[in-house]
């Protein structure tokens, strides 16, 4: 899905509202559990971001719409800097879009499989910037529950950001969330002792997972022996029995971050950014040279390949059936049907519901359309790019979300 593929001039209006003629396909850089990410630049203003592009039909098929919809509400109320912040919002017959910044840096779990190491100093700015992103969401009502090396992003100065809110939900005031939800070996204890007996969590799951990202960066592996596939049953008792082991060589300090990071009880558990700045091991920080990005940070993300799985190019030029690149083509043989080709009624009139619940959306234009009140939270640089950046290494490691 090199730039060789969309060389050929598109007409489209500028003016009118953002739609897939906007931009030029350049490449395909991750995949998700129902969508893809590809790399994108504005026709008119030749500005480079990510773009997300999801299968409506898929998405009704694994029970997916809530969680697509939450996403594409919970991101066009947000904008700050340690975010992935959302741009545009638009569909076609076949697939929803999002469009969003581009970072080229690479996610946590990349650096970790190419075996960077991770200095205190590094993870100190880290624990900063996630610190406060998380404390932005809070305001907003927002928990990600899904805080992992995957889900945090470096941009090309080594800042790092969070991204992907497919399972966040928005808490109303003084309610907690009930589901189980995250990636296992992330979620907090809390989380797997929901039920009738228990009052449910809160922020504080996302300092929780916070924490073992910290451990697993310094480290190289997680405190507990946790992966997706163990059972709830397993991971209370694993939790329960198993103690925190910090080594010495750590500074103390950090440890010390780490077991209040980690600690079991929520109440105890460093939970917001006041109690992170009163800790021993950031009472130092300027946290407005932080948020203002004025600390450089020790590492910078390499700038001659993508810091990426190169996989995702190939899979996407030799193995997808419905290339990108090919859409419009493809899209135009289809006629008016679209996805509703071959399908039942039932599906039809799930697929018209969908395409209408999701909106258009333009950040320079400042409009957020509401979506529908009906829906449950709760439930269920350059030219480079241009030449196809050939020179990629590096593989990441998938974590299955349950």
């Amino acid at each position: 899905m090199g730039a060789n593929h969309s060389n050929r001039k598109e007409t489209f209006d500028s003016s009118g509202d953002v739609n897939f003629d906007h931009f030029q396909i350049l490449r395909a850089i991750g995949k998700g559990s129902f969508g893809k990410v590809c790399i994108v630049q504005k026709r008119d203003t030749k500005q480079m971001f990510a773009m997300k592009y999801m299968n409506k039909l898929m998405c009704i098929r694994k029970d997916a719409v809530r969680n697509v919809l939450r996403e594409q509400e919970i991101l066009q109320s947000l904008e700050h800097p340690f975010l992935v912040n959302l741009w545009y919002t638009f569909q076609d017959e076949e697939d929803m879009f999002m469009v969003v910044d581009l970072l080229l840096g690479g996610d946590l779990r990349y650096h970790l499989n190419e075996g960077v190491k991770f200095d205190s100093e590094r993870i100190r700015l880290y624990i900063c910037e996630i610190s406060l992103a998380l404390d932005y969401l809070q305001e907003k009502k927002i928990v990600h529950r899904d805080i992992k090396p995957d889900n945090m992003l470096l941009d090309e100065e080594g800042h790092l950001h969070i991204t992907d809110f497919n399972i966040a939900t928005i808490l109303k005031e003084k309610k907690v969330a009930t589901s189980i939800s995250g990636t296992k070996p992330y979620m907090a204890p809390e989380i797997f002792n929901t039920g009738n007996a228990v009052q449910g969590y809160s922020f504080a799951v996302d300092w929780w997972s916070l924490g073992i990202c910290v451990y697993e960066l310094l480290r190289g592996k997680r405190p507990y022996k946790i992966h997706s596939d163990s059972s709830i049953a397993d991971i209370r008792d694993i939790l329960t029995v198993h103690t925190l082991h910090c080594p010495s060589s750590w500074n103390p300090g950090l440890s010390d971050l780490i077991r209040q990071l980690l600690c079991k009880n929520p109440e105890s558990r460093i939970q917001n950014l006041e109690a992170m700045k009163k800790n021993m091991y950031m009472r130092d920080v300027d946290w407005d040279a932080v948020l203002h990005k004025s600390i450089r940070p020790t590492f910078v993300p390499p700038k001659d390949h993508l810091n990426c799985d190169p996989t995702f190019e190939l899979e996407e030029m030799i193995i997808e059936s419905k290339p990108l690149h090919k859409k419009k083509k493809r899209l135009a043989k289809q006629g008016s049907k679209g996805n509703c080709k071959d399908v039942s009624d039932e599906i039809r009139e799930s697929l018209e519901k969908f395409s209408k619940q999701f909106c258009l959306y333009n950040r320079e234009r400042g409009v957020t359309p509401l979506l529908d009140k009906g829906i449950d939270r709760e439930q269920s640089t350059s030219q480079n790019l241009k030449d196809d950046c050939e020179q990629i290494n590096g593989k990441e490691e998938e974590e299955k979300r349950e």
